[in-house]
């Protein structure tokens, strides 16, 4: 199988599984395992920031970053198709209490501009406890649903800036900032440095099996582990996991790029095939998006002959990772045609 479903798929390599197998492990909830304590440093230092906690998923991660940065009735502003409104299941209302603001960017990315237009200032003729407080701000780099984009580092200063000029905090949902800092040459600690907090994670193009990362200052670190307990994140001997999340910063990064050139490949030869349509101007990481007539027909017959797709309407997605190589790449290419030529 040809599983271009998602990077979340990939199965841990040899390497990683001699680490997990040899994992010191202790109590995660009482701070006593070395190797949780261990991949919360490395990654605090990898991003910049003075501390970091270790937890299940990404969205566990957002959500309470959001938990943290608002009070219920407080809106947050995100763009449109941003995971934290898409794909976390409604948790920002629920866990939180807040509404989104969301704003259409281009390719994911929107502008100082945008954020100052959303954002009401009263005049001092109007009492300003009758707007909602605005006090968040959340970016997506790479932006999933616009199809892996990076966010330019100069227009992250710039809405950041917005954001605390309106006394706003900022939260960087990173879950693939390893792509954007692979694709660019940007740091990640470059990326994160103008927000509060960011999360990243562990188990998308890394390669790991479970886990994300929330990174801030150590006393919002310290809160947050109380929301990290509340919301059944609560590990035991987590050091198991963490190992193979471990693994993968130290050695799965680099190799983001083969990811990349496979995705870039793959795109420029679909574009070819007549009935198939793609951006190509948004195929900047390791994701591909494209439409087809009769899309769950392609898809199906795709699965029939061995390549696994995602579909959402009349849009199809495939990610590329690790466990997919240029041999696979070129497969696809071949299988896809197929399916929506009819050959």
């Amino acid at each position: 199988m040809i599983d271009l479903r998602s990077d979340t798929i990939t199965k841990p390599s040899a390497g990683m599984r001699t680490a997990i197998a040899n994992a010191i492990v202790g109590d995660d909830v009482y701070r006593d395992d070395p190797t949780v304590n261990a991949l919360e440093q490395r990654v605090a230092d990898i991003l910049g920031k003075e501390d970091a906690m270790y937890v299940p998923t990404g969205t566990m991660s957002n959500q309470i970053a959001l938990r943290m940065h608002t009070q219920p009735g407080d809106s947050v502003v995100l763009e449109a198709s941003a995971h934290i409104g898409i794909h976390e299941m409604g948790g920002a209302a629920h866990h939180s209490g807040v509404t989104l603001k969301r704003i259409q960017g281009r390719h994911g990315i929107f502008s100082a501009d945008d954020v100052t237009e959303l954002v009401p200032v009263p005049h001092p003729s109007l009492p300003s406890h009758l707007y909602e407080p605005h006090t968040l701000l959340t970016v997506e780099n790479t932006h999933n649903a616009a199809g892996g984009t990076i966010w330019p580092v100069e227009r992250i200063d710039e809405v950041t800036a917005a954001a605390r000029e309106l006394s706003m905090a900022s939260h960087l949902d990173g879950a693939r900032i390893w792509n954007a800092s692979a694709a660019s040459g940007i740091t990640v600690e470059r990326y994160a440095a103008p927000f509060d907090t960011i999360s990243v994670c562990f188990s998308k193009g890394l390669g790991a099996p479970i886990g994300s990362a929330l990174a801030g200052d150590q006393a919002f670190i310290a809160e947050a582990r109380r929301f990290k307990q509340m919301f059944g994140g609560g590990f035991r001997q987590a050091g198991l996991i963490a190992a193979g999340a471990l693994y993968a910063l130290e050695n799965n990064r680099e190799r983001l790029a083969d990811d990349h050139a496979n995705a870039r490949i793959f795109a420029e030869q679909i574009a070819l095939i007549d009935g198939v349509s793609t951006d190509l101007d948004s195929v900047q990481t390791n994701m591909v998006y494209f439409t087809v007539d009769d899309a769950p027909h392609v898809v199906d017959t795709c699965l029939e002959r061995g390549v696994a797709m995602l579909v959402d309407g009349g849009k199809i997605r495939v990610v590329f990772h690790l466990d997919i190589s240029s041999g696979d790449t070129k497969d696809a290419v071949e299988i896809l045609n197929d399916a929506v030529t009819g050959s």
